[in-house]
C-alpha cells in the first residue's frame, strides 16, 4: 500500500524549502530590527557549522585550498557587507539596513547551486544521494556563506554595540 506522504513529499519539500529561502533573502532588503538574542543563536550555529566544515575539508581529498580561499573569500564578503551596512535608531528600535548586493549575489549562488543540483539529480529523490557524495565546489559555496555569516553576523554586533544601548536624545 502506498503511504499519501510518498504523494506529498515530493511537493512538501521544495515548497517548504523555497519558503525558507524566501525569508533568508527577505532578511537582505530593508530594514531589519536588531533582535541581539537571535544573533547570538545563529552565530553559534554558524560556528559549529564552520567547525565542521573545516573538519570535512581537513579529510576530503583535494579541498583544503579550495576551501581556504573560499574562507577567506567569505570573510572578506561579511567585512564588505559589515562596512556597507547602514545602523540606525528608528522609533526607538536599533536597526540596521544590509547591503542588498552582496546579499542578493550570495543568494543567487546558492540558489543556482541548489537548483543546478535539484535539475541534475533528478529531483527530491535524487539530492539525497548527491548530498551524501558531497564535492569540492559544493563545499567551497558552503565555505564562502559561512565564512560570510560569521564575519558579518559579528561585524553587526560590533556595529550595534558602537550604536549604543538608548537612543539618543
Amino acid at each position: 500500500m502506498v503511504s499519501p506522504a510518498q504523494f506529498v513529499l515530493p511537493y512538501a519539500m521544495p515548497a517548504l524549502l523555497a519558503w525558507m529561502y524566501y525569508k533568508r533573502v527577505r532578511r537582505n532588503f530593508g530594514p531589519q530590527a536588531w533582535q541581539p538574542r537571535r544573533m547570538w543563536f545563529r552565530l553559534a550555529l554558524v560556528s559549529l557549522a564552520t567547525l565542521g566544515l573545516l573538519f570535512a575539508a581537513a579529510y576530503m581529498p583535494g579541498a583544503r585550498v579550495p576551501v581556504s580561499g573560499a574562507l577567506l573569500a567569505g570573510a572578506a564578503l561579511g567585512w564588505l557587507g559589515v562596512r556597507y551596512t547602514h545602523a540606525e535608531w528608528r522609533d526607538g528600535v536599533r536597526t540596521y539596513i544590509p547591503n542588498p548586493w552582496i546579499g542578493g549575489l550570495l543568494a543567487l549562488v546558492l540558489v543556482g547551486r541548489l537548483a543546478w543540483r535539484y535539475a541534475r539529480w533528478g529531483g527530491m529523490a535524487g539530492v539525497q544521494d548527491a548530498f551524501s557524495q558531497g564535492g569540492v565546489l559544493t563545499l567551497s559555496i558552503v565555505a564562502v556563506l559561512v565564512a560570510y555569516a560569521l564575519c558579518y553576523g559579528i561585524g553587526l554586533v560590533v556595529r550595534m554595540r558602537a550604536l549604543g544601548a538608548h537612543p539618543p536624545r
